[in-house]
């Protein structure tokens, strides 16, 4: 454990990327199994424990502290492993003892009664230090937040052997932590796991922006154009080994989509699926806002399944029935597409259009209609070509349609993370409206991008020198400074006080020539936008 805390602590502290690859390789190189394999799965999301849960710290934490004190500490520090690990009063029993080891602790938390638990993790944190009380707790609470996503730690421990991430990817979900046949593999003292019939992610390919690019130098014929639909990236998989819904990023969503695994269950065929997932209401797409509230249930009701029933549009086709067809032409791919769409019609499922035309002026002035219709633009793909993972450059382009913009005032802080932790980096902002006591900003999104380096650093001072009030991570400043806020759309939402939500908000320019009263009105925005 005391290896592992240290991992975490300069992961927390190390804004460069290749500087937390080095120190993953590092420790994935000298640390044992099942430690690493143990760290690894942290890293990735991949530890649960089911007994063991943040109620039962903040009931063991307030048992050794006043309550109010750690009321007001954690609202103070704004994380709970932090809070615990840098308040908790430990007791001398045992003042030599070391902290429990990494595989120790997974194990101990997988096994060991709910009744028993607290004592259990209360002895563990008085034989600790506050790293490795960090540590420990951070595996509970079961969000590590150290600037190192999974897609890192699987980037590290390709670098140390001779693979690559998307190799790793490849049979990931067939796979257990500890991970020992993974490690061995990539040490080269065994050979590649093999996934079988395991219903495993395959890294998708992904588009580059036609922005800066020149249409007058692609030949018309050679490409295909489909509609880029508002919903999320994902991967249908049925194998022999099961059914799964996969992001993008091989998160596994299924839980939240159990209509669609009910639909990939009753598939007579073994296939890789990759499409858009959306909200469908009859044969059109709902509005982004109705699929989030399906993504963010572990559960969904009856009635979320029945008001907003699930859908895909279909885009792609990488295996069929054993076969892997990514690296055929994207037209042969289309092609088996539909013939196997048309031989089984699967419900809840459509086919991508492809868009006929004869020049690029056609396909811009399609564009430009397609926010009327709820459509993000239009991808452009070459006839010819294979599926590769990743995001290379020149088969396949995305075009999406002009953002929406609105002057809005920023009216809360909070600093990043990982290489922005230091600074002020997120943002609220909000519109002007007339309430009850005259006229009030009421904040309608965040936005944590769209700027550069040199605009961050300035952000960054002015929200220190104007800060009127703080609440634990985040600071409260002078209605002052407008935000230019770039958006792809707006929908109703009953989950914010504006009424509204945005969809991806960024900062497209900073307003320092504009008075904050000038900033927009709530009831102009929904007039112009919804």
């Amino acid at each position: 454990m005391i290896a592992f805390a240290a991992l975490l602590e300069r992961l927390a502290f190390t804004p460069s990327r290749n500087t937390k690859i080095a120190l993953l390789k590092n420790y994935f190189a000298e640390t044992p199994d099942p430690d690493r394999g143990y760290a690894l799965a942290a890293m990735a999301g991949a530890l649960s424990f089911t007994a063991a849960k943040p109620a039962m710290l903040r009931a063991l934490a307030m048992e050794r502290t006043d309550p109010e004190l750690f009321a007001w500490s954690y609202d103070y520090v704004g994380d709970l492993a932090e809070t615990v690990a840098l308040i908790w009063r430990g007791r001398a029993e045992r003042p030599n003892s070391l902290p429990p080891g990494l595989a120790e602790v997974v194990e101990a938390l997988k096994t060991t009664p709910k009744a028993d638990l607290p004592e259990l993790v209360a002895g563990w944190l008085d034989i600790s230090d506050s790293s490795s009380r960090y540590a420990i707790l951070k595996l509970i609470t079961g969000s590590l937040r150290v600037g190192a996503s999974a897609r890192l730690a699987k980037t590290a421990l390709a670098e140390s052997g001779s693979v690559t991430p998307d190799e790793i990817e490849e049979v990931w979900h067939g796979l257990e932590p500890p991970y020992t046949p993974l490690f061995a593999w990539i040490s080269g003292h065994a050979p590649r796991p093999d996934p079988k019939d395991a219903p495993v992610f395959r890294p998708p390919m992904l588009a580059q922006s036609l922005e800066g690019v020149d249409l007058t130098t692609f030949n018309p014929s050679d490409w295909r154009a489909e509609w880029k639909w508002d919903g999320i990236r994902a991967q249908l998989v049925k194998t022999l080994g099961g059914e799964r819904v996969y992001t993008r990023t091989a998160e596994d969503i299924g839980h939240a989509f159990p209509d669609l695994l009910e639909i990939l269950t009753d598939l007579d065929s073994h296939v890789v699926l990759d499409g858009e997932l959306l909200v469908m209401q009859g044969d059109e797409p709902a509005p982004f806002a109705d699929l989030q509230q399906r993504l963010n249930r572990k559960s969904p009701a009856r009635t979320m399944l029945r008001d907003r029933p699930a859908g895909v549009r279909l885009y792609d086709i990488l295996f069929e029935d054993g076969e892997d067809l990514r690296n055929l032409p994207f037209d042969a791919r289309r092609k088996r597409l539909e013939t196997w769409f048309a031989r089984l019609s699967p419900p809840r499922m459509t086919l991508s259009e492809l868009i006929p035309f004869e020049n690029f002026s056609e396909l811009a002035a399609l564009r430009e209609s397609a926010r009327s219709e709820g459509i993000e633009g239009l991808m452009l793909k070459r006839a010819d070509s294979p599926y590769v993972p990743g995001r290379p450059r020149g088969p396949w382009w995305k075009w999406k349609r002009e953002p929406l913009t609105v002057d809005a005032v920023m009216m809360y802080a909070q600093r990043g993370h990982g290489k922005r932790s230091s600074f002020y980096s997120d943002y609220t902002f909000g519109l002007w409206r007339e309430g009850e006591n005259g006229r009030e900003l009421v904040p309608i999104g965040k936005a944590y991008s769209g700027f550069t380096d040199e605009e961050l650093k300035f952000l960054d001072r002015w929200v220190r020198a104007h800060t009127t009030a703080r609440f634990g991570p985040v600071r409260e400043v002078e209605q002052g400074l407008v935000l230019e806020i770039a958006f792809d759309a707006a929908q109703y939402s009953k989950r914010h006080k504006s009424g509204v939500a945005l969809r991806f908000p960024r900062v497209a320019r900073i307003r320092t020539d504009k008075p904050a009263a000038e900033a927009d009105e709530l009831d102009e925005f929904v007039r112009t936008f919804l």
